[in-house]
Formats: C-alpha cells, sequence, structure tokens
C-alpha cells in the first residue's frame, strides 16, 4: 500500500493518538495538528492526501477551516472527513455542504476509520490518472467521466466505471478479489467477494463483444486487465 499522508487535526491529544496508531498500522503517514490554524499552515506546507478535521475546536472550527479550504484553488481539491460528536441530521448536511467528503460520528472504532477513509481516497481521483486511458479504441476519460468505445459512448455503472479505471491503470497484473475489494470500494467491509464477480460480470457486459476480452478470468486467483490473449 503506497504510503499516503493524513492530517488529523483535533484538540483532543488522546482522539489523536488513537487514530494516529491506527493509521499507523495501516501504513499511512500521519501529521497532527490541534487547531485550525495550524492545520491551515500544514496542508499548505505539506499537502497531505487527507485530512481528518474535529468539528468543534475551540477558535476557529473545523468546519470553518473546511469551508476556507474549499474556497482556495490550491486545496479546494483535498478530501476531507470530519469528525464529530454531533449526530443530528442538519449538521451532517452542513458539513457536506461545507465541502467534507464524508463524516464520521465518534465514538468510531479504528477499523471503522480506516476503512472510511479508503473509500474517501479512493473515490478522489488519484494523481496522475486525470489523464485519458485508452486500449484497443476503448477510451475511458476522468475528467468526463466518460467511457467510449470507438468513438460511441457506453453505459457503465458507478461501481463498473470504477472497477475500470482501476484495471486500466494497473494492467498486467492478476488481482485477488479481495484486493479489488480493497483498491474500489475502499476496504468496506461489508462487501462479499462475490460481489466482484458480479461486478465483473456487468462490466463486460457494458464493454460489449469489442472489449470485453480485455477482462480476463485468472483460475484460482481473480481477474486482470490485458490486450493480450
Amino acid at each position: 500500500m503506497s504510503s499516503k499522508t493524513v492530517l488529523i487535526v483535533d484538540d483532543e491529544s488522546s482522539i489523536r493518538e488513537m487514530i494516529a496508531v491506527a493509521l499507523e498500522m495501516a501504513d499511512y503517514r500521519v501529521l497532527e495538528a490541534d487547531n485550525a490554524q495550524d492545520a491551515h499552515a500544514i496542508v499548505v506546507d505539506e499537502k497531505p492526501d487527507l485530512l481528518l478535521l474535529d468539528w468543534m475546536m475551540p477558535g476557529t472550527s473545523g468546519l470553518e477551516l473546511a469551508r476556507r479550504l474549499k474556497r482556495d484553488e490550491t486545496t479546494a481539491e483535498l478530501p476531507i472527513i470530519l469528525l464529530t460528536a454531533k449526530g443530528e441530521e442538519d449538521n451532517k448536511i452542513q458539513g457536506l455542504e461545507a465541502g467534507a467528503d464524508d463524516y464520521i460520528t465518534k465514538p468510531f472504532s479504528p477499523r471503522e476509520l480506516v476503512a472510511r477513509l479508503k473509500a474517501v481516497l479512493r473515490r478522489t481521483t488519484p494523481k496522475g490518472i486525470e489523464e485519458a486511458v485508452e486500449v484497443e479504441g476503448l477510451m475511458l476519460d476522468p475528467a468526463s467521466h466518460r467511457v467510449t468505445a470507438h468513438g460511441s459512448s457506453l453505459e457503465v455503472g458507478p461501481t463498473e466505471y470504477r472497477l475500470l479505471q482501476f484495471f486500466m491503470t494497473h494492467q498486467e497484473r492478476a488481482y485477488t478479489r479481495s484486493q479489488l475489494l480493497d483498491q474500489v470500494w475502499g476496504g468496506n467491509v461489508y462487501v462479499e467477494e462475490r460481489t466482484v464477480d458480479v461486478h465483473i460480470r456487468r462490466l463486460r457486459k457494458a464493454l460489449g463483444e469489442g472489449h470485453q476480452h480485455l477482462i480476463q478470468t485468472v483460475r484460482g486467483t481473480g481477474y486482470r486487465f490485458s490486450a493480450q490473449a
């Protein structure tokens, strides 16, 4: 797993410590701040891959910091997960409107946190694959979120799209079902491995006669995307 950098912003050191331990065990590089001002400076200097942000902090709240980051072009794309002790629906909506990508209510288990964090990191297009990818006339364009075959648009569902994007940017390597779950679904513990087979079937169907052969079944392992027979 690539070691992505996560900035934890919470004024309670015990919570920061608990989260830091869980993230370091899951191979993330961790930065910490206990207030919004320091956090903003770290974001600008270190450019973390994701921000775990406490809603309620003395001084500038997490919500205000989220709004500030989303308004600034250089930090607008930074994925943000808000941590909060408030479970009320309107707060949740306020957080998402401020630009947060997800929302976790305390208390939460470290395992849930890591799963949600992976999911958010998956949803944000990894750097370097904003470019369109093309194989044998099959084109996936992240900018317009479209898949075309020799110029004709294909109907591809959101999960199939993510699966195809992962395959097209990781060609010629066999992946097990659990690796695909981890990469595409974000390690969500509630999805069964058989679900992968269902989505592979749908994806092949969407690709049609011309391109379904690119998604190969590797007996005893899983699947690979390859232009070689």
